[in-house]
């Protein structure tokens, strides 16, 4: 908590505690130069105890109804952020979940109804759970625009799975269907910090992660959500540190450059990322959609989604207005993850200067071995990447946990106050 207190009030310049407020029907500023689409399925076959993410148990029942409401949102949203008989131009797109892939058939329909209103320039990617991947779905995929996938692997080891809370799985067909597709980059998902996790056994999920056709490997730390249902808890700061270490050294040894904090990716392969976009628009329940000066989320009910969105309402649950500093703090810190600060990104979002805005606590963090100053920006160091991995937790725990398990118990809360 002293973390999130320090950067809210010496980097944000703001005194009291952010907060949520109760906004059906908000939609941020989207003037702004660059912008990414993202669209949640929330449905899984089973509800895996460590995902944090919003999800209910598959029933197919819901899967026309929810068609209905999301194609209902999509068109809502697109008549108040693109211009009339014109497309506008989107940096990507990105499926998320739950697993969309349960929804195969109808990911075409709903690829068709966003291009109704955006141009995708950039890369379609989509999250899958490894059970759900056929031949057939690879190849529907791959029909439906998608040139990224990201496989929620977790781990090759079966006793780690265990201790996850999900069962064991054959991956040997999964990445067959996989490498016989176009895809340009396929991101396989790891979890470090398993009870019961040895280094040698994060180097073993590591290397056979390469060996699968992995272009990109995103290791994640094992975060014990408050309102998870986690038998066995996440292993310390030490031993974290060691696999920390490890992911390094094997990354390295595998000819993978680190691509953000958590992120290793082979040299000149395209990047997947489903979270570093500097503004978005989200659609389906619980999505969230970041604009110029605020950013919101939308309810996290799939019943309440639906019931909103058939009536032609946008389902905001959730608004925070950000100050102009708060605003540019938000953006620090998402790339502060992604391992780089971009003068000329910041200054064509905020149309002002980085190295101004940020002069004191950029020469600060290079004095402590935080940063590199570069030519065009900062660059995180090795040290600044290990300081933001806990900086990161720490943000998790006191903000996302509140938020996502108060809108998770009320689907329309009136206000949630952050620290």
């Amino acid at each position: 908590m002293i973390v999130t207190h320090a950067m809210r009030l010496f980097l944000g310049h703001q005194l009291g505690p952010f907060e949520f407020k109760k906004d059906i029907g908000y939609l941020p500023n989207y003037n702004v130069p660059n912008l990414g689409l993202y669209v949640h399925i929330p449905f899984c076959n089973d509800l895996c105890p460590f995902c944090p993410y919003y999800k209910i148990k598959l029933s197919p029942d819901y899967f026309k109804p929810y068609l209905k409401a999301l194609i209902a949102e999509i068109a809502l949203v697109a008549k108040k952020v693109v211009l009339p008989g014109k497309k506008r131009k989107a940096t990507s797109l990105y499926f998320g979940g739950g697993s969309p892939a349960l929804m195969i058939d109808e990911l075409s329909t709903i690829r068709k109804i966003i291009d109704n209103y955006f141009i995708v320039e950039g890369n379609a990617g989509v999250e899958l759970h490894p059970r759900d991947i056929t031949i057939d779905t690879a190849m529907k995929l791959e029909n439906a625009g998608f040139d990224m996938v990201s496989i929620g692997v977790q781990s090759f080891n079966g006793a780690l799975l265990k201790n996850l809370g999900r069962d064991d799985l054959d991956f040997n067909s999964t990445f067959k269907h996989l490498n016989r597709g176009n895809f340009q980059a396929i991101d396989i998902d790891l979890i470090f910090g398993i009870p019961g996790q040895s280094e040698n056994d994060l180097r073993t999920d590591f290397l056979k992660a390469v060996e699968a056709g992995a272009t990109q490997i995103s290791t994640y730390p094992f975060i014990d959500f408050s309102y998870a249902d986690n038998r066995k808890k996440p292993q310390g700061r030490i031993a974290q540190k060691k696999l920390l270490s490890t992911l390094l050294k094997t990354a390295d040894e595998s000819g993978f450059v680190r691509t953000s904090v958590w992120t290793f990716g082979k040299k000149n392969a395209p990047k997947y990322s489903s979270i570093t976009r500097d503004c978005f628009l989200g659609f389906g329940p619980s999505a969230t959609s970041l604009g110029l000066d605020s950013f919101k989320a939308n309810t996290f009910s799939v019943d309440a989604y639906i019931e909103t969105a058939n009536k032609h309402i946008v389902p905001t649950s959730l608004r925070m207005q950000f100050t102009t500093r708060t605003r540019k703090l938000y953006w620090l810190f998402w790339n502060c993850y992604k391992g780089y600060l971009s003068e000329k990104d910041y200054k064509e979002l905020f149309s002002s200067e980085l190295n101004k805005d940020f002069s004191f606590w950029l020469r600060l963090g290079k004095v402590a071995g935080l940063f590199n100053r570069e030519e065009q920006g900062w660059a995180l160091t090795e040290l600044g990447s290990y300081k933001f991995h806990w900086v990161e937790q720490e943000y998790t725990h006191q903000y996302i946990d509140k938020t996502w398990k108060t809108a998770m118990d009320n689907p329309w809360p009136e206000k949630i106050s952050l620290y």
